[in-house]
């Protein structure tokens, strides 16, 4: 008996002793990450009460000036599809709290298995931990997964983020149960969750309908887009052709070059020679796909926890890598003069709108007669805007640009769910104690969101102004009443 303890003895210290080793060997080889939290500057404590007081001066301007004339003609039932401005925003919807206090979205698309969520996990230390990402060979990540701050870790289901309205992906129940079901929340106690959100999205895979998918893939992957900060295309050496998922997906990117950046991953797994003819093969790939005078930027860098294979380019892969960090921190850094810049272009959308809708109403009422039939006239109207003038008068009246003017069948069905009959001309919006519509919407739009984003840029705390907090009781003048 005592032989037999003694072997059992010895077998549990020699499993020990393995154990032991290979937890020795695991990290040896795990690559040195502080590299990461110096470039991000994890460690540097940020001026939480200047940024919180910038926010709620944005949201006190967004509700004051800006969404009145929202709500007063139905911007958010204007086409979404029709309208862009702020890149990578998409505006045919009212802005919500959620929208302006969120943090910035790091989006991350590509083929499967090309190590989408493996990056996630070394960005966030999460390797070998019970948190992590699931990572294989196989197609692995089905879920839209959001990666975001709580106080401590736990999963969210869909359905339930959905439902919070304190968050931004309320309209995202657009797309249906079945697709609720395949998003996922994470949460978890991390410093560089505290500054971004991530967006980790199923992997491309070219045999497969959009429709086997039980939701509409596309629709989903562009309602991410248009939120995006950063979007982050990541290929492999072993996945570079283009199939039409892919070709689509390079579509709903289109406008949204300047955040895009490609990434090589795995590129240690090539020898030099190799690796220069897998870059020039993704380029051609996607040459066709990317229309730009300048094509997005590049990088070549192996993204997970372990040491480069050795006789690669290291110092390369190491330099691409911190290049890349920089990018993801200036996107952080700029993460409030984003907001408000998308505040303010947003507002120049909502103002266009208001001037069309008056100028619809305007011409409808110098049209009618007694014996007119409203249906008709309006119809003329709406079919043939240019005959009237409506587009031109806006341009030439207002020093609105062309470019930002929607396009023209908008409104043939944006008045086809809302009669022209419903809405007041312009002169008819104001009142004694909240002064006119356009007048508030175009001194947020010409002075103070530009105010805001200066003291920001300065430095100064951005608090309300004397007569913001008083209101200075001047009479508010409606320059729109005939006299």
């Amino acid at each position: 008996m005592k032989g037999i303890v003694s072997v059992c003895c010895f077998v549990s210290l020699l499993v020990l002793a393995a154990a032991e080793e290979e937890e020795e060997v695991l990290t040896s080889i795990l690559r040195d990450r502080s590299h990461i939290e110096e470039t991000l500057r994890l460690d540097s404590e940020e001026p939480a009460g200047d940024y919180a007081a910038a926010l709620q001066r944005l949201r006190k301007i967004y509700h004051s000036s800006i969404k009145p004339m929202e709500q007063a003609y139905k911007y958010n039932e204007l086409r979404q599809h029709e309208i862009s401005a702020y890149p990578g925003r998409t505006l045919g919807a009212s802005a919500t709290d959620g929208e302006i206090t969120s943090k910035p979205m790091v989006l991350f698309l590509g083929p499967w298995s090309v190590g989408k969520s493996s990056m996630i996990n070394y960005l966030l230390g999460l390797q070998d931990t019970p948190y992590q990402l699931y990572t294989g060979a196989e197609p692995t990540t089905s879920e839209f997964t959001v990666i975001m701050h709580g106080e401590k870790v736990r999963s969210i289901e869909g359905i339930v983020m959905a439902a919070d309205s304190s968050r931004s992906f309320s309209p995202l129940e657009k797309f249906g149960q079945n697709f609720l079901e395949k998003l996922v929340g994470i949460e978890m106690p991390h410093k560089l969750l505290e500054r971004v959100t991530f967006v980790d999205t199923p992997g491309i895979i070219e045999n497969r309908k959009q429709q086997e998918r039980g939701y509409p893939f596309n629709d989903v992957c562009q309602w991410f887009i248009d939120r995006a900060d950063l979007i982050f295309v990541v290929f492999d050496p072993t996945k570079l052709d283009v199939g039409l998922e892919l070709e689509m997906l390079f579509r709903q990117l289109k406008g949204r070059e300047s955040q895009i950046r490609i990434i090589l991953n795995k590129a240690d797994n090539l020898a030099t020679q190799d690796l220069m003819r897998v870059y020039g093969a993704l380029f051609w790939s996607l040459a066709p796909l990317i229309n730009v005078t300048e094509p997005p930027r590049v990088y070549v860098s192996s993204f997970w926890p372990y040491e480069y294979a050795p006789d690669t380019s290291r110092d390369l892969f190491k330099r691409e890598e911190i290049s890349l960090l920089e990018d993801l921190n200036q996107v952080i850094e700029n993460r409030l003069e984003n907001k408000i810049a998308f505040i303010r272009q947003h507002g120049i959308r909502v103002r266009i709108h208001g001037l069309l809708v008056d100028r619809y109403v305007q011409t409808f009422k110098d049209k009618m007669s007694f014996f007119s039939d409203p249906e008709l006239v309006f119809k003329e109207i709406v079919d043939d805007p240019d005959k009237f003038y409506i587009f031109k008068s806006i341009l030439a009246k207002t020093n609105v640009s062309k470019f930002d003017l929607p396009n023209r069948d908008a409104y043939r069905d944006f008045f086809g769910i809302n009669p022209v009959s419903g809405f007041k001309q312009l002169s008819a919006q104001c009142s004694y104690m909240g002064g006119c519509l356009l007048d508030k919407i175009e001194k947020a739009i010409t002075h103070e969101l530009p105010t805001l984003l200066s003291s920001i840029s300065s430095g100064k705390n951005p608090t309300l102004s004397s007569c913001e907090a008083t209101g200075c009781g001047e009479k508010p003048k409606n320059r729109y009443r005939r006299h």
